[in-house]
């Protein structure tokens, strides 16, 4: 698949708000002690990431003033269903923001917010998981691991914070967590990564024509110039490339911010939390890239691949 940069940012951003929403409520609920103007500044954080992730994906649709359609088909569409999702979860957010500052907050906001976020990762993720004909896709790992890396890019941003903040109660718990959660963010993109890179693609030359011959050889693309479907559905980039880019994701994602991490949790101070935050960031955005990117859609059999 073509990597749409708008959806690439998107799937990213309003990602991390959330584990970040997820940290906060977590925290509220658990009673630890934070400032009143620290919550209020995260929840404006995290309102504004949101909206800046729901901005750029209008920049993937074609006519944008219609993209209000999109609720129309929640029965069975999950991206409709995260079209409701990220709108509700933005108004909990700021209900919960107006509710610090007036000083009546409440445990029910905060559990909203992690039942709101935990919907939206599914969501987000069952739109690709449910397409059955993109093997890649279309496994348990992906909800997995949008949730895990959305979790982990979400509590290293709060450490970082909570750390400038000087919000010790927070960092002690958020601290050890984020270290927790992209270990184990690596392992199960590890494990999916493994799992693709093995894959028998069950849509072959054979099954596309219905001709059973062992060596059936494609002669042309399918077209002579290029079009829609030579474009959507295909990269473009080289084989060396692809390797370069999964190498960045594991590093810059996950091996680099779990070692900042760890070096936090035994030096204390922030840099290394603010180190954790900028290296995380553009491997946060190599990950996403490169799930989009390994994706093979059947109808590249016919458009881009020639013998």
């Amino acid at each position: 698949m073509n990597p749409a940069f708008s959806v690439v940012i998107f799937t990213t951003i309003i990602g991390a708000a959330q584990g970040l929403v997820v940290a906060l409520a977590l925290a509220e609920l658990a009673g630890l002690p934070l400032s009143a103007a620290f919550v209020s500044a995260l929840l404006i954080v995290a309102v504004a990431m949101l909206l800046i992730g729901l901005g750029a994906s209008f920049g993937h649709l074609g006519r944008p003033e219609r993209a209000w359609r999109a609720v129309l088909m929640w029965r069975t569409s999950w991206l409709s269903r995260e079209v409701i999702l990220l709108p509700a979860f933005i108004g909990v957010l700021v209900l919960w923001w107006l509710a610090q500052r007036a000083g009546r907050a409440t445990p029910l906001l905060p559990l909203a917010a992690i039942v709101l976020a935990a919907l939206l990762w599914y969501s987000t993720a069952m739109i690709y998981a449910c397409l059955r004909f993109i093997q890649e896709w279309a496994q348990p790992l992906t909800p997995v691991n949008f949730t895990l890396i959305g979790l982990s890019s979400g509590l290293v941003l709060v450490s970082a914070l909570a750390a400038l903040a000087d919000e010790v109660a927070l960092l002690r718990v958020t601290g050890p967590g984020a270290l927790l959660v992209t270990l184990l963010a690596w392992v199960t993109r590890a494990l999916s990564l493994r799992n693709n890179a093995t894959l028998k693609h069950r849509s072959t030359l054979q099954t596309a024509t219905g001709i059973k011959a062992p060596k059936l050889q494609q002669k042309a693309m399918g077209m002579s110039a290029g079009s829609f479907n030579t474009r959507e559905f295909f990269h473009g980039r080289t084989l060396m490339m692809l390797r370069q880019m999964k190498i960045a994701l594991l590093v810059l994602c996950f091996a680099l911010p779990a070692l900042l991490a760890l070096w936090a949790l035994n030096a204390g101070g922030t840099l290394a939390w603010v180190l954790a935050v900028l290296v995380q960031a553009p491997g946060l955005l190599a990950e996403r890239w490169f799930f989009f990117a390994q994706a093979k859609h059947p109808q590249n059999l016919y458009y881009q691949v020639v013998s």
